[in-house]
């Protein structure tokens, strides 16, 4: 702090000391939110939001309210007044929390969790295995919410990026590294002078509620605010009903819903895990049955989303953040997967630009405005996006699974045959572009190429076979079997595809290949498309067969999830669930049937939706028949 003559009165005096102004980088103001007293009135949540000129979360004197600052009570939302005061109703088992101001920024913990909330529970939760949130107690008397001037308002800057991330989700300590070695990784040596925050779209963790602490002292090499969204892996699963069921998860992050603004962005993050679920309207017997979970966005939350958006202004875009997908590809068949309410969602949101961001599916998706109705699905009222909306894949891929890479963490290929990364958001005024980033690789790197050959798919299909069939004893192809795919026969010329899965392509992706330098063929999406790319790693997991003498038996194979044994066994594939058997962002071209014999490049080109265009080359070979592959030992007999 530089002190000015009347700064050093006031220590000379022991009095607090207020200087004029300080803009401090966002992760660097360390405090909280300050409560004064007990209430005596229980129905009325009262307090202040206040210009923390001396950045110690204090309400001091001298330091002035701010007006206009929405807070909420998670149902109505009102604003502060010129003073900084505010008043709303109170009931228990409400947060109340600010919209952070685009102009200011609010405190952060030592692990960079943004303080803008406090949790009323007098009783505290029930008994809960993670522990829940504890007793409160009485009502403060005030709940005051310290801000700063932001950097981007001294330099009206309205350019930034977020980093989104979907399910990183490690079930264990073991997987807990798996983050640190890929997303800190990659964090740790980023430049993030302009990146605002991280938002992770749920499944944080993978139901051991326990590795929170670990995990967040792990990403906050990242030096940017974190924000959190609540996923079905969040869950205190022990939770008698939804009230309850991420009380944990408030701990530790915060509200399960709440907003913020950053320059001319209002980004919202949405509960829409609904555990126990209920069967609401018939249509959804899988609730009554056991329990569990459905997408769905509860009637007390939908309320405080038509509030809070009725103080924004139109022209503001709208960044909706939720776990489980409005819709989703992968999942388009079910009504528990996708968001049953999104109608209301869409209504709600009618005339303003907006875009939606989840996770879940531990895939990468794209939906363009117009696409996604799901007009046959009983349960969902889910017509055509008006905006866009994006699946933004997985942090830990398809749950840590398959061979170690060179870094030794599992290669772990999504669903629809994306690697495991992360997305950045640019955002522009309203306006945002979005690329993703595949860790462990350079960010140019959006593209996977091979080739989808007769000889491919019958090896496939042997593998696939023997799976169904139980995966009994030895299988029978192995990796071995499979000949080298990028030696095409002539008589499997016609019959082959060039495959491009263009890990973060959308219908609004145009793709083409140039064989030898030739002219520009375009290729065709094809969404029911096999990935030999992602499934030459997917069908033949070494990791299976890992055994030793060690005496310990959770050291044999490898364990998933909560601990779900695989092996040991001879290797064989993953689960059929995780094979990229098809794909939305997969496009294919047939090999022209005029290739000659002798080898070959083909260049794939994407250019997305904004404008920018990757490129990924590949040598193949044209053959009267694919050579011999081992060693031609018999000429040295």
């Amino acid at each position: 702090m530089k002190l000015t003559l009347n700064t050093t009165l006031a220590i000379a005096l022991g009095c607090s000391v207020v200087p004029s102004v300080i803009y401090a980088k966002n992760i660097d103001y360390k405090a909280t939110i300050e409560t004064v007293g007990a209430s005596s009135d229980t129905k009325m949540v009262t307090g202040k939001v206040f210009k923390d000129r001396n950045i110690n979360g204090v309400m001091d004197q001298g330091e002035r309210g701010i007006n206009n600052v929405m807070v909420s009570n998670g149902r109505d939302v009102v604003t502060t007044n010129k003073h900084g005061y505010y008043e709303l109703p109170a009931f228990d088992g409400m947060t109340v929390f600010i919209t952070k101001p685009a102009n200011y920024d609010i405190p952060v913990d030592e692990d960079n969790i943004p303080q803008f909330f406090y949790h009323h529970l007098p009783e505290g939760s029930p008994e809960l295995r993670f522990g829940g949130l504890d007793a409160t107690g009485p009502l403060p008397d005030m709940i005051n919410f310290p801000l700063i001037k932001n950097k981007r308002h001294k330099r009206n800057k309205k350019n930034f990026k977020m980093i989104i991330i979907g399910d990183t989700q490690p079930y264990s300590n073991n997987e807990v590294g798996y983050v640190r070695d890929t997303l800190a990784k990659e964090f740790a040596a980023m430049n993030m002078k302009d990146v605002e925050g991280i938002i992770v779209e749920g499944d944080v963790l993978g139901d051991d509620l326990g590795l929170y602490p670990r995990f967040k002292q792990i990403l906050s090499v990242a030096n940017a605010p974190q924000y959190y969204v609540p996923g079905n892996h969040d869950l205190d699963f022990d939770a008698p009903t939804d009230e309850n069921s991420f009380d944990t998860f408030k701990r530790e992050w915060g509200p399960a819903y709440y907003s913020f603004d950053i320059g001319d962005v209002h980004f919202i993050t949405l509960d829409n895990v609904q555990y126990p679920c209920l069967n609401h309207d018939g249509e959804h017997g899988f609730c009554d049955t056991s329990d569990t979970y459905n997408g769905y966005v509860t009637e007390q939350q939908m309320e405080w989303l038509a509030n809070d958006l009725a103080l924004v202004p139109m022209d503001k875009l709208v960044v909706l953040n939720m776990h489980i997908p409005i819709i989703s590809f992968i999942d388009s068949g079910s009504n528990k997967h996708q968001t049953d309410n999104a109608g209301d969602i869409y209504r709600l949101l009618e005339g303003r630009p907006a875009l939606a961001l989840s996770g879940h599916t531990h895939t990468l998706e794209h939906f363009e405005p117009g696409e996604g109705a799901r007009p046959d699905i009983a349960g969902l009222d889910i017509p055509a996006t008006p905006f866009p909306q994006i699946i933004t894949g997985a942090g830990c891929g398809s749950w840590w699974s398959g061979d170690f890479d060179d870094d030794g963490v599992p290669m772990s290929y999504q669903r629809l045959g994306a690697k495991r990364g992360f997305m950045v958001f640019e955002f522009e005024g309203n306006t945002f572009k979005d690329s993703f980033k595949a860790t462990g690789e350079p960010a140019e790197k959006q593209i996977a190429v091979s080739m989808l050959t007769p000889t491919f798919a019958d090896w496939y299909a042997q593998l696939l076979d023997w799976l169904r069939a139980g995966a009994d004893g030895i299988p029978p192809v192995n990796v071995n079997d499979l000949e080298d795919n990028m030696i095409i026969p002539l008589d499997e010329l016609y019959g082959t595809t060039l495959t491009a899965n263009v890990w973060n392509g959308s219908s609004a992706t145009k793709v083409w290949v140039e064989i030898d330098g030739g002219d520009k063929i375009e290729m065709v999406r094809s969404e029911n498309t096999l990935d030999p790319f992602a499934l030459e790693k997917q069908m033949y997991v070494y990791r299976y067969a890992a055994e030793s003498t060690s005496g310990n038996p959770r050291t044999q194979g490898f364990e998933l999830w909560t601990g779900a044994t695989h092996g040991p066994s001879s290797p064989r594939p993953s689960d059929e669930w995780m094979h990229t058997d098809n794909s939305n962002h997969l496009w294919e071209v047939a090999l022209p049937d005029d290739l000659e014999n002798g080898v070959h490049t083909a260049k794939v080109t994407a250019k997305d939706k904004h404008g920018r265009k990757y490129h990924e080359t590949v040598v193949f070979e044209i053959r009267d028949q694919r050579p011999e592959p081992f060693a031609r030992n018999y000429l040295f007999d």
